[in-house]
């Protein structure tokens, strides 16, 4: 599963609700040819972005590469069951990457569209944003 390795701090502020916004980053393909473009705002966990992989990965075997250009480096925390108001804020649980619409979440190379195409599709069943096949 993807963490940070460091952290400056162990918990942060969630910070303003991501809206309609789009993303000035990463919305362009870098390294492959083909990607998985993100079409709404959400928070994606790291054990979504690493479902995504994984069905990826599956369904190529082994050809192809493939680059993942979101790291979920914000800390979510969560209070115990039953835990009374007040006493603080819970401890960290799992970790989240903040998507805009426009950023690019996968990209591939060295398969053919239709192989890729596919490979995205399983991929974008496991975010939970609707996302959008891109190629160069």
């Amino acid at each position: 599963m993807l963490a940070p390795k460091r952290l400056k701090h162990r918990k942060h502020q969630k910070g303003r609700r991501i809206n309609r916004l789009y993303e000035s980053r990463g919305t362009t393909l870098s390294f492959g040819s083909f990607g998985l473009k993100a079409m709404d705002a959400k928070w994606i966990t790291a054990n979504q972005i690493e479902a995504g992989r994984r069905a990826i990965i599956r369904y190529l075997r082994k050809g192809g590469k493939l680059w993942v250009r979101v790291f979920p480096d914000k800390v979510m925390t969560k209070k115990g069951q039953e835990v009374p108001m007040g006493g603080g804020k819970g401890s960290p649980d799992h970790y989240v990457c903040p998507v805009r619409p426009g950023r690019i979440i996968f990209e591939l190379e060295g398969i053919s569209e239709a192989d890729a195409r596919e490979a995205l599709r399983k991929a974008g069943t496991k975010l939970p944003i609707k996302t959008k096949f891109i190629k160069n």
